[in-house]
């Protein structure tokens, strides 16, 4: 059975890190996307083990404690986290591990899970991030500007990850996404040759 790697994507918002997984999911049935926990309330249009693992923030704050958690951030007074049991049991099925988590949190896994692959998604350029944070326009100028700004200092970020995709194009980034998972599972490490001379 072949080994299960860590794997984290991580980008700035509305660069379109979800379209490129979704993409690339459904073309590798072996990848297992981890899906997070957080303390923030459910949404109408939010899927209990789909879009979050929903629970309070005591119950978060225990497993803080406890170590259930492989990372993990708050935000807007609201806990995120990705819990680490679902982790561990896929990677033993042989299965990698899709982590879409933020800077804060790759940064957290790549110091625990040094053999993780990190992968950072960042726009073609500054005018395009603006753009796409813009969306249709109706966002207030102070919260877009906010949003850039975090995206910039996301982006920074990047020399810290192995790989950096650049999505000019969907298409393009899941050709180079596809290639970079493709080359780490050739690696000799996960790899070896077992070859005996016949008798």
């Amino acid at each position: 059975m072949s080994q299960g790697r860590i794997i984290i994507v991580s980008g700035p918002s509305g660069v379109g890190k979800g379209t490129i997984l979704r993409t690339v999911m459904q073309q590798r049935e072996s990848l297992h996307y981890s899906v997070s926990a957080t303390s923030r309330p459910m949404r109408p249009e939010d899927r209990e083990g789909v879009s979050y693992y929903f629970v309070s923030r005591e119950r978060f704050e225990e497993m803080i404690a406890a170590g259930e958690l492989l990372e993990h951030a708050c935000y807007a007074g609201n806990y995120y986290g990705t819990p680490l049991r679902p982790v561990e049991e896929a990677l033993a099925r042989g299965e990698s591990v899709v982590l879409e988590i933020d800077v804060q949190g790759a940064l957290q896994v790549m110091q625990r899970r040094p053999d993780a692959i990190s992968v950072f998604i960042a726009p073609p350029s500054y005018a395009e991030l603006k753009r796409r944070l813009a969306g249709r326009g109706d966002t207030p100028p102070d919260i877009a500007a906010r949003r850039l700004h975090i995206a910039l200092e996301e982006c920074r970020q990047a020399k810290h990850y192995q790989y950096t995709i650049i999505n000019d194009s969907v298409g393009h980034a899941v050709q180079e996404l596809e290639a970079v998972l493709t080359a780490e599972a050739c690696r000799t490490s996960y790899r070896p040759l077992n070859l005996k001379e016949e008798d």
